[in-house]
């Protein structure tokens, strides 16, 4: 695995960290189910994938992306609970280097992660990589969703998600088309990509929906 990867575990580790200490200052301490949460994730993304027989369905590739993003924040606060972001690390790159990257059944797959997870209520990182090579999702393009939803939950958070006073839609836009704007313009191997990416949020925020 490159040093560049390792740093973007680093990274989504640290923001994965940050989030949850700004929603519960003390959230390794309570021992929050993630691993049900990912259950339940996992149920939706299988809805967006499809697997009804009496009916045609085509999976909603996008959406999909998205549902395993969600997963990937449960299974990072998973991976936090055993130890620091840098030796965290670590010990997934070693895992996804272990890995395999040959698409399959993606419903069947699905199913395995769901099972390994619940049954050890710890994150399955080989599962989930083979989830990723089912939808032909790469490494890079896991990063750039997910520093992108999580910048945009820190963001949210930030500017009065809490008590109501966020406005989601700019001038006609919700703020996740903004964001998805924003990020393509960015170069994602930057070392402060997230930092760019909230503050590129924040002007943009402020020239649209706050003074709108």
């Amino acid at each position: 695995m490159s040093q560049a990867m390792q740093r973007q575990l680093q990274a989504m580790l640290a923001l994965q960290d940050e989030i949850n200490t700004l929603v519960n200052s003390d959230w390794r301490a309570q021992n929050f189910p993630w691993y049900r949460a990912i259950w339940v994730e996992s149920a939706e993304l299988l809805d967006h994938y499809g697997w009804k027989w009496w009916k045609k369905q085509q999976p909603e590739l996008d959406q999909v992306k998205l549902e395993l993003v969600d997963i990937w924040h449960f299974g990072l606060s998973l991976e936090l609970q055993q130890g620091a972001p840098e030796q965290v690390a670590a010990r997934m790159q070693a895992e996804l280097g272990a890995a395999q990257r040959t698409a399959g059944d993606f419903r069947e797959n699905l199913e395995k992660f769901t099972l390994n997870t619940l049954a050890s209520r710890q994150f399955d990182l080989v599962g989930f990589a083979q989830l990723l090579a089912d939808v032909d999702m790469d490494f890079e393009e896991l990063y750039q969703r997910y520093v992108g939803k999580n910048v945009l939950n820190r963001f949210r958070q930030d500017n009065g998600y809490k008590d109501g006073s966020y406005v989601k839609n700019w001038r006609g836009r919700e703020d996740n088309e903004h964001l998805a704007e924003i990020a393509a313009g960015l170069d994602t191997g930057a070392d402060d990509y997230s930092e760019q990416l909230y503050s590129a949020l924040q002007a943009r925020y402020r020239e649209t929906a706050a003074v709108g």
